[in-house]
């Protein structure tokens, strides 16, 4: 798979070598509107010189730029931050390393793809169950509503009722409707899809939607309780030998 040259040149732009880099937001969740910007996320690695010094070192790199009108919006962490977010109940970290949609990898970030399903465990809901609170609250206050924080409403439900139902980490809504087959989602994506980042939904039945927001969210509570998925990551040492031999591989 291919893309735009531009997020290709900015990615290699980098001060620090990458172990990775990937798309994120509504292009990864299936809905990208014509004008949608482009999210990339990744994890850098700083030489050994830069963290065992005094010098406070560059932990979070982040490149917003127009190019010819592409809108490009780069976040990477050190291995070091990443890899303890790895450790945590964080979905956004292991939603940007299943991204299917690879701007640049190495044989490492392969390894970490293994590595990370043995981050996963039954206390990723907290993030889902957080992320879509946040999400319905944004969506139900707004007059007009937006299609775009709905999508997300129910993009972040079922990311989460999927991973507790299975371990897997599937961030694309249009992938998982095909699993769940909400019967409202294609029209919802349709029209993100065929309208500018900020369209509205005039003729919205806001309380048929907020029953559908309760109903997944019970279903994701229930979904929770009946994981098989482990109480807390199992991960951590082999994570700190990928980043002990990264760091010495990197040393100038």
């Amino acid at each position: 798979m291919t893309f735009d040259q531009r997020l290709y040149d900015v990615v290699a732009a980098q001060p620090y070598p990458l172990l990775f880099a990937t798309i994120s937001g509504a292009h990864l969740y299936g809905f990208p509107s014509p004008d949608s910007d482009y999210d990339l996320r990744g994890a850098h690695i700083l030489p050994i010189q830069e963290v065992v010094g005094l010098n406070e070192p560059h932990e979070t790199l982040e490149v917003s730029k127009i190019i010819d009108g592409l809108e490009i919006d780069l976040v990477t962490h050190d291995l070091y931050k990443y890899f303890s977010l790895m450790l945590r109940r964080n979905g956004y970290v292991l939603e940007q390393i299943y991204s299917p949609l690879v701007i640049h990898t190495t044989p490492a970030f392969e390894e970490l793809k293994v590595i990370a399903r043995n981050c996963i465990t039954r206390h990723h809901v907290h993030h889902y169950l957080g992320f879509v609170k946040t999400e319905w609250r944004l969506f139900s206050k707004e007059n007009p509503h937006r299609v775009k924080p709905l999508l997300y409403v129910f993009r972040v439900l079922l990311t989460g009722i999927h991973l507790m139902k299975t371990g897997e980490v599937e961030s694309n809504l249009v992938t998982l409707n095909d699993i769940y087959k909400l019967p409202y989602i294609p029209d919802l994506v349709a029209r993100k899809l065929a309208n500018a980042e900020l369209s509205t939904l005039p003729d919205i039945d806001l309380a048929f939607y907020e029953s559908e927001y309760l109903r997944l969210t019970a279903l994701l509570q229930t979904s929770f309780e009946e994981t098989k998925l482990p109480e807390t990551p199992v991960a951590k040492p082999v994570l700190n030998d990928l980043l002990v031999r990264l760091r010495l591989d990197n040393v100038s």
